[in-house]
């Protein structure tokens, strides 16, 4: 199997645990909680900020004392928008699950910004179609670089059966701006209906002898994460089931500048 392919637990409870640590990198951390009614996660966030994600589901949320109601709304992925809540560095957050709950909890550096906790609720989210045909897919925007945060760049896709995402390939892993940022990244994927699978690519330019320091070739079923430290990473869903996928950036400049693979340039143009 892959070494950039994490495998979410089957059943409840913390499934899922990426830290800069356990993947080899600096910025992003990615944790995923699968709860019962009555179920609570809970963390501190420390030196890092944390956007908490309610995939599916509702339930009773709490940060730095804070009393947040009821958050949640969607039991699918693929309906609607999600709620979400921003966690400042040196806090405490919790989450009583209300019903069945899939939270993501997204994490990177928080910088002493001393912004506020705040719930992100459906309607602050914007949403974009990107791409045409079959590279159509399905953008919502949780924590864009235009909102407030230090680190984190959280979104999420929906891409149809039988299309492609993150496509052409593009790869943001040079500090060179203004024309490329570095940004690690997480893709954590869901399948509609949930027995399907998709496919992955995470690879490298070639250098002169054709080599290529990665490239990863990965069958992506429901609940799977994937880690992108370098190079490009497109997707393509396999026709019949649809593909979910919520990805967390984060690098040492927070702003998403890509480079597109220069021998699939002509597709922008087609």
């Amino acid at each position: 199997m892959s070494k950039l392919l994490v495998k979410a637990d089957k059943g409840h409870g913390h499934v899922a645990h990426v830290t800069p640590q356990s993947a080899g990198w600096t910025y992003v951390g990615f944790d995923l909680h699968r709860l019962r009614p009555g179920e609570t996660a809970s963390g501190k966030t420390g030196e890092r900020e944390v956007c908490l994600v309610f995939v599916t589901g509702k339930g009773k949320a709490s940060a730095s004392g804070k009393d947040l109601g009821l958050l949640g709304e969607r039991m699918s992925p693929f309906e609607g928008k999600p709620w979400s809540v921003y966690v400042p560095q040196g806090a405490d957050w919790s989450v009583t699950a209300d019903t069945e709950l899939e939270l993501a909890v997204c994490s990177a550096p928080g910088l002493g910004g001393g912004l506020p906790v705040r719930v992100i609720g459906p309607d602050d989210l914007g949403q974009e179609v990107r791409g045409k045909g079959t590279n159509t897919r399905y953008v919502t925007n949780i924590l864009p670089e235009g909102k407030p945060a230090d680190s984190l760049l959280v979104v999420e896709v929906i891409t149809p059966g039988g299309h492609t995402s993150s496509y052409p390939p593009h790869k943001h892993d040079q500090d060179n701006l203004p024309a490329e940022s570095y940004l690690e990244e997480t893709y954590y994927h869901r399948l509609n209906p949930p027995q399907g699978f998709a496919f992955q690519r995470v690879y490298t330019d070639a250098d002169r002898n054709g080599v290529r320091e990665l490239d990863e070739a990965m069958a992506i079923e429901d609940g799977d994460v994937v880690l992108v430290p370098k190079g490009y990473h497109p997707c393509a869903a396999c026709h019949g089931y649809d593909l979910y996928y919520l990805n967390v950036m984060a690098g040492p400049k927070r702003t998403w500048k890509f480079h597109n693979a220069a021998e699939h340039e002509w597709l922008m143009k087609a």
